[in-house]
């Protein structure tokens, strides 16, 4: 069985599908592994790390000409796969919900499209969960990128000419990505609080030494979404938690963002109201500017001032941490692949029948078969 791993031809993507390191562990499983020329340029790794490790380096035409399986980290449009054979698995995170038409394409051309980030939040596919691998270094970057733009430290200092008072710093979405940011802003001394609409990462909120900000006593929650990840509040809720962001924010120094909604747009947290109670030289980090944004006024890949606050809106932000989101990414691919190989045939497997191989499989067999594209 040849796996191919493209090189990202997105603009900014500098992620890669696969490490040398993971070259050599699907070799060691009896795969031979193809890498298009170039492919790990972004993440500082050159073709001949690859071919060190045992990989075939060659022009994407050449490496798909063979390939059972094509590993990238954005999914490719048809066109963008020149002499892919109909039956051969693409595994790639695919975003089906805001292109449906690539995915219509994959079906037409007879490719059986696996969407990573569709893996389903079960304890069996946690080591493949590429959105709990990506968030998690989003959610540090985030605070990074906070504190280059903020201008003032973190922590509170005490020294002879006197006090300088520690940044407060607020967490809105208590996913990977909104822990890893309280962890990072905590580790550089910030006074930090978080909120978050699922009751149950108030615990998660204190354990990590940060203050828990929670709408009390209101009925009509829906936060606890399947797998994990939250989904609609009620009316009431919204308001009550605008109404206590709204005092709450005022008093912070940084903001940082993080709510999604699988296939659907993000909420939006903080209106252009809010943002003109914050002290100039304050900051907001919107990690789901690309989804729509949890801020007012937030642009997909700008830095914009509004009443004097800097709302950060950086696009893809994982791939701003090219080298480490690419051996991440690549483990997750490697132990999704490795999950379902077959020893004694020499290759992947994949039973229609299986849970994460259900919930990832957006096309087989020329027809679009995930049930939420269905509907």
């Amino acid at each position: 069985m040849r796996i191919a791993v493209l090189r990202e031809t997105v603009d900014a993507e500098c992620r890669v599908a696969a490490t040398p390191e993971t070259v050599k562990k699907f070799i060691a499983l009896g795969a031979t592994v193809a890498v298009e020329a170039g492919a790990g340029t972004g993440a500082n790794i050159a073709d001949a790390l690859y071919a060190e490790a045992g990989a075939i380096i060659g022009p994407r035409e050449q490496i798909l000409a063979e390939a059972d399986l094509v590993a990238a980290v954005q999914g490719p449009a048809v066109a963008d796969l020149p002499g892919i054979r109909p039956g051969t698995v693409l595994a790639a995170v695919l975003s089906p919900f805001a292109d449906r038409a690539r995915v219509d394409g994959y079906a037409a051309a007879g490719i059986d499209a696996l969407a990573m980030e569709l893996m389903p939040r079960i304890t069996r596919a946690q080591s493949m969960d590429v959105l709990s691998s990506q968030s998690n270094l989003s959610g540090y970057k985030s605070v990074i990128d906070a504190a280059e733009a903020y201008g003032r430290a973190f922590p509170m200092m005490m020294t002879a000419a006197g006090t300088i008072s520690a940044a407060r710093v607020f967490v809105m979405g208590v996913g990977v990505a909104g822990l890893q940011a309280i962890a990072t802003a905590r580790r550089l001394g910030a006074l930090v609080s978080a909120t978050d609409v699922r009751a149950a990462t108030r615990e998660q909120i204190e354990s990590l030494g940060a203050k828990a900000i929670f709408v009390a006593d209101v009925k009509g929650i829906e936060g606890e979404g399947t797998g994990g990840y939250a989904t609609e509040m009620s009316d009431e809720y919204k308001a009550a938690q605008a109404a206590l962001v709204s005092s709450h924010i005022a008093k912070q120094d940084i903001v940082v963002t993080t709510a999604l909604i699988p296939g659907r747009p993000a909420p939006r947290l903080i209106s252009d109201e809010q943002i003109a109670t914050m002290r100039p030289g304050s900051v907001i980090v919107d990690l789901a500017v690309e989804s729509g944004g949890n801020v007012e006024g937030s642009v997909p890949g700008s830095v914009v001032m509004r009443h004097g606050v800097k709302v950060i809106g950086h696009r893809n932000v994982p791939s701003r941490l090219a080298a480490d989101a690419s051996a991440l990414y690549s483990r997750n691919v490697y132990n999704f692949i490795a999950a379902f190989w077959d020893k004694d045939a020499g290759k992947t497997a994949w039973p229609a029948d299986d849970e994460i191989v259900k919930g990832v499989t957006l096309t087989r067999g020329g027809a679009v078969v995930h049930e939420r594209l269905l509907g």
